[in-house]
């Protein structure tokens, strides 16, 4: 029903992905697996209810009411088993703002927030560039396999005085699926030290099979009032460009910091396009996602099963979740530095180097699977043969 093999050109589209390579510091010629959005039109009823906001004509500012908010609360009652309440709401043009607007309202300049690397890059600047001070208690790889090290993580609590942590669940870029005792774990922690938290939970839905995502407060209901969770369609249906991100605060008084700093920013309404298109999704894409995820898992296998054959030097950190390949470079005895021109310069691969999400990803790349197959297929024949060419 849905083919997600058709290759749709998206070059002159001002796609960010792909025509912004020279812009961007890579070749003119570089073959995109980088940026978090997929190469998959949207599900058709997506579609439409875009269609019936544009064919209408005026697009004033817009808000949404009660139907908004049962498609998007009785999506996570279903699929999550968790329903949040409505006036625990608040909409924000994306989770990267929303992680900026929390460091603001919940720390002060100069404090401590603390994150667990290698994680997604934006962590880094919403703390930095807001005067905050990063503090990390890194993952440990162990047998192939990302955990918390938990000793650790209390440890650099106590000592840097942190009072904000930032969870990314499901873990970008490991593809860790955090299971529920690892988040009471972590909750029980928070709470033993009063410590804030932010669960960044933008790609719940795109878990693979045997795993089960929990969001934070259904793990751990107890962190309710020192928990923000931020959610969106975004990853899920590939609706990044349209900036709508649902944030659920159930402490009034972190809701009202929270909305202060919103506020202070000068941000009010959202897109209208967005806001229709996220109600959609909610409401009748689930049937496309599901069909998306299968290619998603098959994509998965077709990569593991090529590396395996064409470079077996490199490894692949199992995902549990995301649609993002973590992968290993480092038995090819190459430096950080020198896998990244690798891949760059010899390759013609753009993707995200592993350095950027933090100092242990070195050595490391993150692939984006949510493109064709053929695509894929021309990403590992173009690695293999830049592989092969090393002088060593």
């Amino acid at each position: 029903m849905y083919d997600f093999d058709r290759v749709v050109d998206r070059h002159g589209t001002n796609s960010l992905k792909w025509d912004f390579a020279v812009e961007r510091g890579q070749a003119a010629d570089a073959l995109p697996l980088w940026v978090a959005d997929m190469d998959f039109p949207v599900a058709p009823c997506i579609q439409e209810a875009m269609q019936r906001v544009v064919s209408h004509g005026i697009f004033g500012y817009s808000e949404v009411k009660g139907d908004y908010y049962e498609a998007v609360a009785g999506w996570y009652e279903k699929r999550h088993k968790w329903r949040p309440a409505q006036e625990w709401l608040v909409k924000t043009p994306g989770v990267v703002c929303a992680l900026a607007m929390a460091v603001q309202a919940l720390t002060e300049p100069g404090e401590s927030v603390l994150i667990q690397p290698p994680v997604y890059y934006p962590f880094y600047s919403v703390i930095r560039d807001n005067g905050r001070r990063i503090v990390t208690s890194p993952l440990s790889l162990r047998e192939g396999r990302y955990e918390i090290d938990f000793a650790d993580f209390e440890r650099v609590i106590v000592e840097s005085g942190a009072r904000l942590f930032i969870l990314c669940s499901p873990h970008n870029p490991v593809g860790r699926v955090w299971k529920r005792e690892e988040l009471r774990q972590l909750a029980d922690i928070c709470l033993r030290h009063g410590v804030r938290v932010v669960s960044d939970e933008i790609h719940c839905d795109l878990i693979l099979p045997g795993y089960e995502h929990q969001t934070l407060l259904r793990a751990a209901p107890e962190l309710q009032d020192q928990a923000i969770i931020c959610t969106a369609a975004s990853k899920s249906f590939n609706l990044a460009g349209l900036q709508v991100s649902n944030v659920w605060i159930p402490n009034p008084e972190l809701r009202q910091a929270f909305v202060h700093r919103m506020n202070a920013s000068g941000y009010s309404q959202l897109n209208p396009l967005g806001l229709a298109a996220t109600e959609a999704a909610y409401l009748a894409g689930e049937e496309w996602l599901e069909a998306c995820q299968a290619y998603l898992t098959e994509n998965l296998n077709f990569f593991r099963d090529s590396l395996k054959k064409e470079i077996p030097q490199l490894r692949l950190i199992e995902p549990q979740g995301t649609y993002f390949a973590w992968v290993d470079f480092r038995d090819t005895g190459l430096s950080g530095p020198e896998v990244n021109e690798l891949v760059a310069k010899k390759a013609k691969l753009w993707l995200d180097a592993g350095d950027l999400f933090g100092q242990e990803g070195a050595g490391f790349q993150r692939f984006v699977l949510a493109t064709q197959r053929k695509t894929l297929a021309q990403a590992i024949s173009q690695l293999a043969a830049a592989c092969g060419d090393r002088k060593d």
